[in-house]
């Protein structure tokens, strides 16, 4: 499991690399009912997977429909993120009394879209990755994906948007192998990082990157 090593004890993962047959709640089942069927797939195995995972906290038959920010409204002292992408599907858990917040993402390990990086990064970044050298590694899309994750982390413990413009993100490069990368990013906050959980303000997050199998996986977890 990708998701799982990720992330520190304490969190519950778990993850599929294609759609199941999961039946949702009617209120889940109105949220979504407008969608596309493929989307409709992907909410579905989320939410099973994320189900699995509360499941093994002892916690059985959530209701996980979308709040505020996009995130889930996730079970009373629980904190939970989501993801899909072509070929994954990822969900983790965890009590709060463990973990202030968590922000999980995945993406295909490919280029952005011409003229997308500059909508998704800040000029300090852009110049990070137009000084590296062609590695075979997507730092483009890898820095989306860690943006992504971000947001994640940010939304249920402030209420706020997070744009891209927000965070400034570095990475640091743990392990390579020929089809395989792994290590570190921090998200520094750009914005005032006043919180509304009762916790101290957020100037960043630390997380974890990996790519494999044609995928990048990004994750945050705050204790």
């Amino acid at each position: 499991m990708i998701l799982q090593s990720m992330l520190p004890r304490g969190l519950v993962a778990r993850e599929a690399h294609g759609d199941v047959d999961a039946q949702l709640h009617p209120r889940e089942a109105a949220q979504i009912a407008r969608a596309v069927p493929k989307r409709q797939a992907e909410y579905a195995t989320v939410r099973h997977l994320a189900r699995e995972a509360l499941g093994e906290l002892g916690i059985d038959d959530a209701v996980l429909v979308k709040g505020e920010g996009g995130g889930v409204d996730w079970p009373r002292n629980v904190v939970g993120a989501l993801t899909h992408c072509d070929g994954y599907r990822g969900a983790v858990v965890g009590y709060r009394m463990g973990v202030r917040t968590v922000g999980i993402d995945a993406e295909p390990h490919l280029p952005l879209p011409d003229k997308v990086l500059p909508t998704v990064s800040v000029e300090s970044e852009r110049e990070v990755l137009a000084a590296r050298d062609a590695d075979g590694l997507h730092w483009d899309r890898l820095l989306f994906c860690a943006k992504e994750a971000t947001y994640k982390a940010w939304n249920p413990i402030t209420g706020r948007w997070l744009g891209f413009e927000d965070a400034e993100i570095t990475f640091g490069l743990e392990s390579r192998t020929d089809d395989s990368a792994e290590g570190t990013f921090r998200s520094r906050i750009l914005i005032d990082g006043r919180t509304t959980d009762g916790g101290p303000p957020v100037a960043s997050f630390d997380g974890r990157w990996r790519i494999t199998d044609g995928l990048i996986v990004t994750s945050i977890a705050e204790v």
